[in-house]
């Protein structure tokens, strides 16, 4: 997909790849501010392209379908781009558009299908691969091997909290209000993820769980 700023301003073309680095919260304000203040296209196309993966896997999770899946992601930013003069008002843009992606999606649905609501057991999506280094990769193919087989084999609604909270970056509290469940629930299935993780790789984890109760909490 493309995104680019055309004569309407309704359309936007940028080359799509993989997400930018990791940016901190107040840089990403420095980035609404620069939108809503004075329509800077270069800060509009950073956020877009920082949040354009993770946002289009998770529309892929509900809607199925790629196609639908960009234009929902897609229009949704060209709709933030028209009322780019209230963006700072968005206090945590990622929750934001993980949520506004969720409900167009279900709209979506409920457009195709007339459902109107979605269990998150009917979530499901592909988490990206660990690499290794090449010049580890001989030691720790095998390793590697392991750990990707045990994430493709989580359930798919542990697999999605999972894929949001390691790959895109939310917090518990976050993942918690964009799938519309508990902050107790997020937990048990990042710890369900960690134990079937730690089983591939032989590791004891309830020693390791006995021995530091934070990670199960989910403090972070």
């Amino acid at each position: 997909m493309l995104l680019f700023l055309g004569k309407n301003n309704n359309t936007f073309i940028a080359p799509i790849g993989t997400k930018l680095s990791v940016m901190t919260g107040k840089e990403i304000f420095g980035l609404q501010e620069r939108v809503a203040l004075f329509n800077d296209q270069h800060a509009f196309r950073q956020l877009f392209r920082h949040y354009y993966t993770g946002l289009f896997q998770f529309a892929v999770s509900i809607v199925k379908l790629k196609e639908p899946a960009e234009e929902i992601v897609g229009d949704l930013f060209v709709a933030i781009w028209n009322k780019r003069s209230a963006i700072t008002n968005i206090s945590n843009l990622k929750v934001y558009l993980y949520i506004s992606v969720k409900n167009r999606c279900l709209n979506y649905i409920s457009r195709k299908a007339d459902i109107r609501s979605i269990d998150p057991d009917q979530l499901d999506t592909t988490c990206s691969e660990l690499a290794a280094d090449p010049l580890d990769l001989i030691v720790a193919s095998e390793l590697l091997q392991s750990v990707n087989k045990a994430i493709r084999e989580l359930p798919p609604k542990c697999r999605v909290v999972y894929k949001l909270v390691k790959e895109d970056g939310l917090a518990y509290k976050e993942v918690a209000e964009v799938l519309n469940i508990s902050q107790r629930t997020v937990e048990h299935h990042i710890a369900a993820a960690v134990r079937k993780i730690a089983a591939s790789l032989n590791i004891d984890f309830s020693a390791y769980q006995k021995s530091s109760g934070e990670y199960v909490r989910g403090e972070r």
